[in-house]
């Protein structure tokens, strides 16, 4: 599917690619993303953990952001977004972007077709990217903390995630 980001980027078609992850740190996954940048993809990655990618590095990964959002909750969530050209495909799954979970364990990725799902997911990514105080990952790999104002996507969700919730 990078491949395929590729391919739209390089013949002037809608070409991005965004995921939120715990980490990344594959290096065969590292390669590619730096390939795809490199072929005009736009790159938005929202990594909790480790992330062994440089984001901004001249001709390397200009067209790549990575955040990082460390909240009062633990967020476990995987969401990856696919614009193909257009016919925007949306994932979740229990994998990240690291070695061990892309060969070593058995994990799940499934596409998300359902409409209202898929816009549940958007609000996430596009809240995210965003993210008041989250931290941007520079190209030195050192962390630099954002001094945004306003809420938090942790305090922005939580009043519909109490909604959501089934009764006690």
């Amino acid at each position: 599917m990078i491949a395929r980001e590729m391919e739209h980027a390089k013949a002037g078609r809608p070409a991005r690619i965004q995921a939120k992850l715990n980490g990344l740190a594959d290096a065969k996954v590292v390669k590619k993303l730096y390939k795809a940048s490199q072929a005009g993809v736009k790159i938005d990655l929202i990594v909790r953990s480790i992330c062994t990618l440089r984001p901004g590095v001249p001709g390397l990964s200009d067209g790549i952001r990575v955040r990082s959002i460390l909240g009062q909750l633990l967020e476990h969530s995987r969401i990856i977004y696919f614009e193909n050209a257009g016919q925007s495909e949306y994932y979740i799954g229990s994998a990240d972007w690291r070695a061990r979970n892309l060969r070593r364990r058995v994990e799940v990725v499934t596409q998300v077709d359902d409409p209202q799902a898929r816009a549940v997911l958007r609000s996430v990514l596009d809240a995210q990217l965003v993210e008041p105080r989250a931290w941007e990952l520079r190209p030195d790999g050192v962390f630099e903390r954002l001094r945004g104002a306003g809420p938090t996507t942790q305090q922005q969700f939580m009043p519909r995630a109490r909604e959501d919730a089934p009764p006690r």
